[in-house]
């Protein structure tokens, strides 16, 4: 069986691509006793769970996640926090989805979600950003958001960037990717009609809009978006292409410089022992 991947809420849960793409379990559950029975099934069945949540703000799902890996005891749960708005998180967990089928290991496959995340471009277009907190917004903006009619392009990830539509222009993506879009209100066109075209996207996609958007983006006012790499085998390739070391406490395999699972760092050179050194045998010898 796959790796399970996990999210906290049911409308993180996107769609599956195709047929391989495994389904995302909800979890924690209701209760305690609802999610520890839960959790311990899915770790017997799958051997591994990797659950994602927004690594801002305070959740009580996030901490109910952690309460239940430690009272199960199991070095097989990976809690990941990643800095990313409801959307692109959604993304990324859609991403782990279609990977959990390659032969990729756990430890590399939970490792890996914070080198794919800094491929998602995610922002929205916002009617206001007075209480925007998750992005730096400039005095100016704050000023110019209380103005009617007034709507903002913001990009949360990979760098974040605010500018007035019609005025400036969204960075976007030098690779092929498929975007999603969400709509709150009021409904605005500009993502499809103006953004996706700039960017060049290889597809667009309409999806709910996550509950937690709203309080995310600090406003009701908005229209999600979410552009990321969607060929399962460009994703392989990406992550293949990295370097793979072994965690020094739990022994799981690894890229980047943080096990997913014991969130152990890597070990610097220096703190590793040296390589056995083997003399040459002289000449003659046997």
């Amino acid at each position: 069986m796959p790796t399970a991947i996990a999210v906290t809420s049911p409308d993180l849960v996107l769609p599956p691509l195709d047929r391989q793409t495994p389904p995302a379990i909800v979890q924690p559950g209701p209760t305690l006793e609802q999610s520890l029975n839960a959790m311990h099934t899915l770790v017997e069945q799958h051997g591994y769970v990797i659950a994602l949540h927004a690594a801002s703000g305070a959740d009580p799902a996030v901490q109910r996640l952690r309460t239940v890996r430690s009272v199960l005891e199991s070095d097989r749960i990976a809690v990941l926090g990643v800095p990313l708005p409801p959307l692109g998180l959604a993304l990324l967990a859609q991403q782990l989805r279609q990977l959990s089928v390659c032969d990729l290991s756990p430890g590399v496959l939970a490792s890996s979600a914070r080198l794919l995340a800094h491929y998602i471009y995610a922002g929205a277009v916002l009617g206001s950003v007075a209480k925007l907190d998750q992005v730096p917004v400039p005095l100016a903006s704050h000023a110019k958001s209380w103005m009617p009619g007034a709507q903002f392009g913001v990009l949360a990830n990979p760098r974040p960037q605010l500018v007035r539509i019609g005025q400036e222009e969204l960075p976007g993506p030098e690779f092929g990717t498929r975007m999603l879009v969400a709509a709150g209100q009021p409904p605005s066109d500009w993502v499809t009609a103006q953004l996706a075209p700039a960017w060049r996207v290889q597809g667009v996609a309409t999806v709910p809009l996550p509950e937690e958007s709203v309080r995310w983006w600090g406003t009701g006012r908005l229209v999600e978006f979410a552009a990321g790499l969607h060929d399962v085998s460009v994703l392989y390739q990406l992550i293949s292409s990295v370097r793979r070391e072994a965690c020094h406490w739990c022994g799981l395999e690894l890229i980047g410089d943080r096990c997913g699972f014991c969130a152990a760092p890597l070990s610097s050179p220096s703190a590793q022992p040296p390589p056995a050194v083997t003399r040459a045998l002289p000449r003659g010898g046997t």
